[in-house]
């Protein structure tokens, strides 16, 4: 009798897994229900979180997973374009901020339930520092009826009770997220396809004012921008009036909207009432008694770096309103009055602005029509002028050899500075 073994010729002690594995492994598995994570050492707690499912609940991981690769696993996993540098370099931040967007964007209602979002302010709050929300859905209608009232295009937006068309109200969220610096709006719907309809593109009086009692909730806020909403003068009123006083806002864009000049006048008011620093009125429909409220508050204003109009029809008597307050003004360093209907008259001021103020640095005449003569104006005041480094006169009919010459003027103006900084690099830093 012969005793034989038969062995796995392929089997070898090493293929055993070792305990400490079998355990992350299990760890790993049940991570949902039992997420032990800080008592690890070091080396396992990386395994741990190289292994983790991008899937698991929020609830299990906004605050106890900071794991900058585990976030970038899930930005990835989520979305194609990922550029963490819109987003402080942080890969949770970008998570969070996105992740409220997409909600935000797809909210409808009286549909989508609030939870959705009000369950998320405790997880994402820490990490919130910006939000860009570009399309704000209306409720469903139920009375089909009453969408059919329409007949015309332009009346269409009143066709609807605007009761029936309020968006979501972003007070609750808004102001329980104590780091939030920038909000970036927009009350339109970018993907209504084949149901499209004027009211979808309604931002109301209701909306308006949930909205600015929010943002003056919002103490650290930054930045404000509610563009391409159909914002008119009253409106304009609403929001200035909540946002006079504002202890944090140094950045205001209203472009793109349907302000007059009693909402310039108001942005005015605001101006000398708040730190603002930039101000983008672009695209809207001031008139020259709108910029010359503006002009005013450039006059007494200390704070403002920035002002653009372009896009709005302040014609020459604007033109030369805001020239007046800039032979005094000494904080503005960049002004936009592209396509504004000017002509020789306000290049004529501005030559006299251009031979005094040392603070501009930036002005943009672009598709106006300051003629020959008005290229000559601008091109004497140039003369003494070392503080301009941008021009912009594309389209202004000031003629080739003057805009040659400026250009020649503003270039070494724009090597000066730039020798300027690379021979005092501290200076900012002071």
């Amino acid at each position: 009798y012969t005793h034989r073994i038969v062995a796995d010729p392929e089997w070898s002690l090493a293929t055993v897994p070792r305990l400490t594995e079998l355990c992350l492994q299990h760890i790993v598995h049940n991570f949902e229900k039992n997420p032990i994570l800080d008592r690890l050492l070091p080396e396992h707690q990386r395994k741990v979180l190289d292994r983790l499912s991008t899937g698991l609940p929020l609830t299990v991981t906004a605050n106890l997973i900071s794991d900058e690769d585990y976030w970038k696993r899930c930005c990835t996993e989520r979305w194609q374009v990922c550029d963490i540098s819109n987003y402080g370099d942080s890969w949770k931040r970008m998570f969070f901020e996105r992740h409220l967007e997409n909600i935000l964007k797809r909210f409808i209602p009286n549909t989508t339930d609030p939870n959705q979002v009000l369950e998320l302010i405790p997880l994402c709050k820490d990490y919130v520092r910006k939000l860009e929300v570009d399309q704000f859905l209306p409720p469903v209608k139920v009375d089909q009826k009453e969408e059919r009232d329409d007949l015309s295009d332009t009346g269409s937006e009143f066709g609807l009770s605007e009761v029936s068309v309020h968006h979501y109200d972003l007070g609750v969220l808004i102001t329980a997220l104590p780091h939030l610096e920038e909000l970036h709006l927009t009350y339109s719907v970018k993907d209504c396809g084949m149901n499209f309809e004027w009211n979808l593109f309604n931002f109301t009086y209701q909306d308006c004012c949930n909205l600015a009692v929010a943002v003056k909730m919002c103490h650290n806020l930054k930045v404000f921008k509610l563009t391409r909403s159909k914002v008119d003068d009253d409106k304009t009123r609403l929001l200035v009036r909540h946002l006079l006083d504002h202890p944090c806002l140094v950045e205001l864009n209203l472009s793109h909207n349907l302000i007059r000049d009693k909402g310039a006048r108001a942005v005015g008011k605001l101006i000398n009432h708040s730190r603002l620093e930039i101000v983008d009125l672009c695209n809207n429909r001031i008139s020259h008694l709108g910029a010359q409220a503006l002009a005013q508050a450039l006059a007494e204003n200390s704070t403002l770096t920035s002002l653009n109009l372009r896009l709005n029809c302040v014609e020459d008597e604007g033109g030369e309103a805001i020239g007046r307050a800039l032979l005094t003004n000494t904080t503005l360093t960049s002004i936009h009055l592209g396509s504004n209907n000017l002509s020789e008259t306000t290049a004529a001021l501005f030559s006299q602005v251009l031979a005094q103020n040392t603070t501009l640095t930036s002005i943009n005449f672009s598709c106006n029509h300051l003629g020959l003569d008005g290229g000559k104006q601008l091109l004497d005041g140039l003369a003494d002028n070392k503080a301009l480094t941008e021009f912009d006169l594309r389209l202004a009919e000031v003629g080739q050899e003057t805009e040659y010459l400026i250009h020649q003027i503003v270039w070494a103006n724009q090597e000066a500075a730039r020798l300027g900084s690379l021979q005092h690099p501290s200076t900012k830093a002071l």
